[in-house]
C-alpha cells in the first residue's frame, strides 16, 4: 500500500477561456463576500455563481485535470463517512479537500473545487473527498469521474423528491457502471440492494459490513429493503444489525450476503459520545476508539477504511486518525449554552431517527426535548414516515418536550399517539422562541436534546451562534 494517489493522465493543459477565468474569480469573490457579511460559509453560492458563468467549470477543474476524487453517496452516513475518509487520508500524509459543511449538491461540489484551486484554477496534488447527494450524483460523477465511489446504504428518504427507492438505486448503479476500470466501487454488503449494485462492472470492488454473532436491531415497519434483489422473495435474516442491514440470505434463489473485505467484528456503544470497534482488513485487524455514538458509526468507519483499501492507501495511522474525528454538525453534537449542555441530533428519516434514539437511550435520554420538523423543499414535504419512527420507545422517559417547525402540529399529533402526554408538550412554531421555552423548562442539572430535520436544525444552531454558544455550523 502507498501513501499517495496519482492524478489520472491528462493531455496538455488547455488555456482557460475568459469565461472560465471570470467564473473562478466570481466564485471566489462570492465566497469571500458571503463570509464577510456573515451570511454563510460560501459552501454553495460559490458554485452557483461560477456555474452560472461557466457551466463546465467543475469538469474543467477536476475531470480534465485528472484530479483524484473520492465520492460518497447513499441515504445515511454520507457526512460522517466523508469526515472519516478525509481524516484517514490526511493521516497518511495526503492533502485533502473536503466539502465538510455537507454542501453535497453539484453547486456545493463546485464550490469545493473552486475553493481548493488558486486563482488560475490549479488544484494542489492530493484528493478531493466529496459527499454527494443521491439525486445529484448523476450530475456530479461525469464532471469529476471519481477514483473511488462508496455507496453507504439506501433507505426511504424524501420520496416526494427522489421517488421510490428502486429509482434511486438504478440511478446510482448507472453511475457505478460508467466508472473507468481504474476506479474502485465500495459497497455496503449488509444492505441487500447496495450489495448487488453493478456486480458485473469491470474494475475493483470492495465490500464492507459487520460480522457479529448477535442481532443489534430487528426488522420493523421502518425497514426498507427486505426482499431479495434478484427474485423478490422475502429475505431470511440470521442477524439484523441496523434496520434492513444484516446477515441475510434468500431461501428461494440462494442469494446471500457477499463476503466482506473490511469487516467489523466487534462494536460497543459506550454512551452518547464513544464507540469502540474492532475491524478486520486485508492487512490485519485494528481496534478503534471513536468519539461518536452508535452502531451506524461502525458502518461509517468501515466504509471509510474500505475506501483506503480500494485506493491501495496505507492504514498505518488509521486508529489515531479515526480517534480524532468528533461529531459533525448536528450528529449528537454537544453545545455549551452558558453552562447548560445541548445535544443536537439531526434526523431525517425513520432509520436515522431510530438509530439516534437508541444511542440516546444508552444514557437514559431524551428527557428534556426540543423536536422540530419543517416541510421545506430541502427537508421534504411528505411527513408520513414519522409514523415509522419509534417514538414509543422514548415516550416513557420524556419529562418535557417543546415541538417546533413549520409542521409542529403534525409532529405533536404523532407524539400524542406515541404516548407523550399532552401536559408534557408545548407547541411553539417559532424556532428561537421554542429554544427559549425548552431551556426554560430545564431543571438545574438538566440536558436539552434537540431532535430536528435539516432546516430547523440550521435555524436553531444559527440562533445558538448568535448567542455566542457555538461557531458557524459550516466550520464544524
Amino acid at each position: 500500500m502507498s501513501s499517495q494517489i496519482s492524478r489520472r493522465p491528462a493531455g496538455p493543459p488547455e488555456p482557460f477561456s475568459l469565461r472560465t477565468v471570470l467564473s473562478i474569480a466570481a466564485g471566489k469573490t462570492a465566497a469571500y463576500t458571503t463570509r464577510l457579511m456573515g451570511r454563510g460559509g460560501g459552501t454553495a453560492i460559490t458554485g452557483m455563481v461560477a456555474r452560472r458563468i461557466d457551466p463546465e467549470i467543475l469538469d474543467k477543474l477536476v475531470r480534465r485535470a485528472g484530479i483524484p476524487v473520492v465520492a460518497i453517496t447513499g441515504s445515511n452516513g454520507k457526512t460522517t463517512t466523508a469526515r472519516f475518509t478525509a481524516a484517514l487520508l490526511r493521516g497518511e500524509g495526503i492533502v485533502v479537500g473536503h466539502n465538510s459543511a455537507g454542501a453535497n449538491l453539484v453547486q456545493g461540489v463546485t464550490s469545493l473545487a473552486i475553493g481548493a484551486s488558486d486563482w488560475r484554477g490549479r488544484l494542489p496534488d492530493g484528493v478531493l473527498v466529496v459527499e454527494v447527494d443521491e439525486g445529484a450524483l448523476p450530475k456530479v460523477a461525469p464532471e469529476t469521474m471519481p477514483r473511488a465511489l462508496l455507496v453507504t446504504d439506501l433507505f426511504r428518504d424524501q420520496l416526494d423528491r427522489f421517488g421510490e427507492i428502486y429509482a434511486v438505486a438504478d440511478a446510482i448503479e448507472s453511475v457505478a457502471l460508467a466508472l473507468p476500470e481504474d476506479s474502485a466501487l465500495i459497497v455496503n454488503a449488509d444492505d441487500p440492494m447496495v450489495a448487488t449494485m453493478a456486480e458485473k462492472r469491470a474494475g475493483r470492488r470492495v465490500t464492507f459490513g459487520l460480522a457479529i454473532k448477535r442481532s443489534m436491531d430487528s426488522i420493523t415497519r421502518a425497514a426498507d429493503t427486505i426482499r431479495c434483489p434478484r427474485c423478490q422473495a422475502d429475505l431470511k435474516y440470521r442477524y439484523v444489525y441496523l434496520s434492513h442491514m444484516g446477515d441475510y440470505s434468500c431461501p428461494k434463489c440462494r442469494f446471500a450476503r457477499p463476503k466482506t473485505d473490511v469487516t467489523v467484528t466487534a462494536v460497543d456503544v459506550l454512551g452518547v459520545d464513544r464507540t469502540r470497534c474492532t475491524i478486520r482488513t486485508p492487512v490485519g485487524s485494528l481496534t478503534v476508539e471513536i468519539p461518536q455514538s452508535g452502531v451506524h458509526i461502525a458502518y461509517d468507519v468501515a466504509g471509510a477504511i474500505a475506501i483506503l483499501v480500494g485506493l491501495d492507501v496505507s492504514l498505518e495511522h488509521a486508529a489515531a486518525s479515526v480517534a480524532s474525528v468528533g461529531p459533525a454538525f448536528g450528529r449528537l453534537e454537544k453545545i455549551d449554552a452558558n453552562g447548560v449542555t445541548i445535544l443536537l441530533a439531526f434526523a431525517k428519516n425513520p432509520t436515522s431517527y431510530n438509530t439516534t434514539l437508541r444511542a440516546l437511550a444508552t444514557e437514559d435520554e431524551p428527557r428534556q426535548l426540543l423536536i422540530a420538523a419543517s416541510n421545506t423543499l430541502v427537508d421534504g414535504e411528505d411527513f408520513g414516515w414519522l409514523w415509522d419512527v419509534d417514538f414509543e420507545s422514548m415516550a416513557p422517559k420524556v419529562e418535557r418536550v417543546v415541538v417546533s417547525g413549520t409542521r409542529a402540529d403534525e409532529l405533536a399529533n404523532r407524539l400524542h399517539y406515541a404516548g407523550v402526554a399532552s401536559e408534557k408538550m408545548t407547541v411553539i412554531a417559532d424556532r428561537p422562541a421554542a429554544l427559549d421555552a425548552a431551556l426554560g423548562h430545564l431543571p438545574t442539572d438538566g440536558r436539552l436534546v434537540v431532535l430536528s430535520g435539516y432546516t430547523p436544525l440550521i435555524e436553531l444552531r444559527n440562533e445558538m451562534s448568535r448567542r455566542g454558544w457555538a461557531g458557524r455550523y459550516w466550520a464544524v
